[in-house]
């Protein structure tokens, strides 16, 4: 039966993969013969790994992906599956991370935890995954599942639900002590408000516009409190320093900070800490939204938040960052991804740039003074062909970056060499689901050698391997 599955759908998806074959040789023809940004990009052998082909899943046969020659696949964990835990696939896959994890017998598991960025926009009894007596937010839709993965076949041997009753779970970051933190892209709550279409939104039990910290080692879905001190806005992802146990924060709005949570105690979040807010150093309210050159660097003060959960958030999802706004914090144009890596923080500015296609930033602390560090400008888009609405990413073990997008038309996550060129690692391809749907939470397996991401409409989460030392990545 597997067999004659496999058939069918090789036939059928036969015509869609001839057609993505040719939209991806026109496009990499698009970038790669252009004299005005040529140099940017990395070919094979220079960091990249070639041309991407369309290639059928190892496990199930379908032709959702083009990958480089070499590179596998399997899919899994797909959006109304039943999980591990009789919860059905909850949708909307974004952020991952992934982590080794010691069990009590001595032996260890490869797990991947995911966000759901769900927004049911009006809360409502029964809209929780998981169960509703372990929630944050019973009326609350998004959340965390996790996801058990065998080392050797990639395939998924379980997965439930691991956090309840959040909302609109974008992005996160994991920790050096084996959580991951989520963060919700939202600051709605109990009051109702009308949105700029005139849609209410609200009525939900609790505040949201939180992070929550969910182990990967927990085998079931536990109640979890929202950290409070990190901050209430609009959050993407963070990013930790192991060195400083500092964590990093980005914000997703138009005019957006980027900031930074100094715990009281290292590897202890919950017991607070204090939230600032970047500046650049004698540049009060600098703008970094334009106007940039690649690899202009600025030293970098760091603002107090006085209040960071405030009161004005119920209304005001821009209550936080106008705090920092008033004493000189610098702007941004919608923060997403964060990484650590190399001794840096890695983010994203989706509509960053003189066009407005992206951009990726790189902040370096300073070893000697913890107030103190360096911001770049890494790497600016300069056409849609060569990086369009950067999102989530990652580093590599080979110190590269996977970064996803999130553009309006077909999506790649594209890879960047350590000294700034680009290139395509991977395109979607998903039949119906080719355009316009969103590359996320690429993260890579802690011994390097498997990359993790989802496409999150319709919500399939893939492990892709293959000769990764022929590159950057």
């Amino acid at each position: 039966m597997r067999i004659e599955r496999r058939r069918f759908l090789a036939g059928a998806l036969s015509i869609s993969a001839g057609v993505a074959l040719q939209r991806i040789i026109a496009h990499a023809d698009l970038y790669t013969n252009s004299g005005n940004f040529s140099h940017l990009i990395a070919s094979k052998g220079e960091g990249g790994y070639g041309t991407l082909r369309p290639t059928p899943a190892n496990n199930t046969g379908e032709t959702l992906l083009a990958l480089p020659e070499g590179f596998q696949y399997n899919v899994f964990g797909k959006t109304g599956e039943k999980m591990a835990d009789g919860n059905k696939t909850p949708r909307a896959h974004d952020g991952m991370a992934a982590f080794t994890v010691k069990l009590k017998n001595g032996q260890t598991e490869l797990r991947v935890v995911r966000n759901h960025e769900i927004n049911n926009g009006i809360g409502q009894e029964g809209a929780t995954i998981g169960d509703a007596k372990k929630s944050y937010d019973p009326t609350a839709g998004g959340g965390t599942s996790t996801l058990v993965i065998d080392p050797k076949t990639r395939e998924l041997k379980r997965d439930f639900i691991s956090l309840s009753g959040s909302l609109h779970n974008c992005a996160g970051g994991p920790t050096p002590w084996g959580t991951w933190v989520t963060c919700e892209e939202t600051v709605l709550g109990p009051n109702k408000i009308k949105d700029s279409n005139g849609r209410e939104r609200g009525g939900f039990a609790q505040n949201h516009g939180y992070c929550f910290e969910v182990s990967a080692a927990s085998d079931e879905l536990k109640e979890i409190q929202p950290l409070k001190a990190m901050g209430r806005f609009v959050h993407e992802a963070i990013a930790v320093d192991p060195r400083t146990g500092i964590v990093y924060e980005t914000e997703d709005r138009g005019a957006a900070g980027f900031y930074r949570f100094v715990p009281k105690k290292k590897g202890k979040l919950a017991e607070g800490g204090r939230l600032q807010i970047l500046a650049v150093k004698d540049k009060p309210k600098f703008d970094t939204r334009t106007g940039q050159k690649q690899r202009q660097s600025y030293e970098v003060v760091w603002v107090d938040i006085a209040d960071p959960d405030p009161a004005a958030a119920n209304t005001d999802e821009m209550a936080v960052y106008k705090q920092g706004l008033e004493r000189g914090a610098a702007t941004f144009a919608r923060l997403e991804g964060c990484w650590y890596g190399q001794g840096s923080i890695f983010f994203t500015a989706t509509s960053g740039g003189d066009i407005r296609k992206g951009q990726v930033w790189k902040y370096t602390p300073s070893t000697k003074n913890k107030d103190a560090g360096l911001l770049t400008l890494f790497f600016e888009s300069p056409d849609a062909a060569v990086l369009e609405a950067p999102d989530n990413l990652c580093i590599s073990p080979r110190g590269g970056l996977a970064i996803c997008e999130d553009g309006p038309g077909e999506n790649f996550i594209r890879g960047l060499t350590p000294d700034g060129r680009i290139f395509d690692m991977v395109k979607n391809i998903v039949p119906n689901f080719d355009s316009g749907r969103e590359m996320a939470g690429a993260t890579f397996s802690p011994d390097g050698q498997t990359l993790f991401f989802n496409v999150q409409n319709p919500g399939l989460t893939f492990a892709v391997w293959g000769p990764w030392e022929q590159g950057a990545l």
